[in-house]
């Protein structure tokens, strides 16, 4: 679907961009348009792909009405990544998180459907169910968004994905744990219980591009997820990085931090179904006729909530994922 096609990656010159962008150049697209706020990392990444005619970097923010407009021209596909991620600091600047993840989605959704873009991929989050911080309730509110553009729009198809922790991308636990054990630091742990779901960058961009490829519109598609004590987490990555071992330092949970992540929630779950061995998919609270035609031959899911605080990985089991990684020897 992507051969010689123009696509658009908003915030595209993060660790989901890059992989993103590997991906979808294999599928031979005309263009690929990465619109981004940063033009150092713009420039990091056209080297890192060795200035690769296919890319056009787009210096904007989504912010920006008029950007996005102009660069959503001529385009058949947008996958929308940009966003504020860090959940402290949307806590503490919520205009900011407000403009970007929310203004910037409209925008997005607005320039899409004007330019008669074929389909928006939105990559939202876990912590956009039963949301308790922010950042969390402006990417439930993008997901709202995504979904009534859907219904509202009679060409262009708006779907979700939902992820959880992508191991080492930007901020991420794994690379702060590892910075700390390397420096003979004691390990910074909010709460010993706290458990989360993580994914490869890898396997984040399966589910865009399958998301971008089978979705009909106006459905939200989950990966099964492997869930880990963040607690086993930073033992095992001490007990391979340290010959001393470590000594945690538990700080409390930070403003608008859970220890759970939900990825379907109770009153999801009723309406969510099995697609595959390796994925879910969510249909709205009233889908079209067509969403339940595509759909009704799917098996419902059995739980009543899909979150991280059940089955999680045993110690080995970790220790094969990071070493799998790159991030352990």
């Amino acid at each position: 679907m992507f051969e010689n096609a123009t696509c658009l990656i908003t915030g595209g010159t993060g660790s989901w961009g890059h992989e993103l962008t590997r991906k979808l150049l294999s599928f031979h697209p005309k263009e690929i348009r990465i619109l981004s706020r940063n033009e150092f990392a713009q420039v990091q990444m056209q080297r890192r792909f060795q200035a690769n005619p296919i890319l056009h970097f787009v210096v904007g923010d989504v912010r920006d009405r008029e950007a996005v407009e102009a660069a959503c021209k001529n385009v058949d596909y947008v996958f929308h990544l940009a966003a504020l991620k860090h959940v402290p600091i949307c806590e503490y600047q919520p205009e900011e998180a407000l403009k970007t993840n929310l203004q910037g989605t409209q925008n997005v959704i607005r320039a899409s459907v004007a330019a008669g873009v074929r389909k928006v991929i939105d990559v939202s989050t876990d912590k956009a169910v039963d949301p308790v911080n922010f950042y969390g309730m402006t990417k439930a509110l993008g997901e709202k968004l995504m979904i009534h553009a859907n219904d509202e729009s009679t060409r262009t198809r708006f779907v979700c994905i939902r992820g959880g922790n992508v191991l080492g991308t930007n901020g991420s636990v794994v690379p702060f744990f590892k910075n700390q054990i390397l420096a003979n630091r004691r390990v910074s742990l909010t709460h010993r219980d706290m458990t989360r779901f993580f994914l490869t960058v890898g396997d984040a961009i399966e589910l865009l591009t399958k998301a971008a490829n089978l979705a009909v519109g106006g459905e939200t598609f989950v990966m099964k997820m492997k869930k880990c004590s963040i607690l086993d987490l930073a033992q095992v990555m001490g007990e391979s990085l340290s010959d001393k071992g470590i000594e945690i330092q538990e700080t409390g949970i930070r403003p608008g931090e859970k220890l759970h992540e939900v990825l379907v929630s109770r009153n999801e779950a009723s309406r969510t179904y099995k697609f595959g061995e390796e994925y879910f998919v969510i249909l709205p609270s009233h889908p079209s006729e067509m969403l339940q035609r595509a759909y009704q031959s799917l098996e419902p899911v059995e739980f009543t909530q899909y979150d991280s605080s059940t089955n999680l990985m045993a110690k080995p089991s970790i220790r094969s994922m990071l070493t799998e990684g790159g991030f352990l020897p």
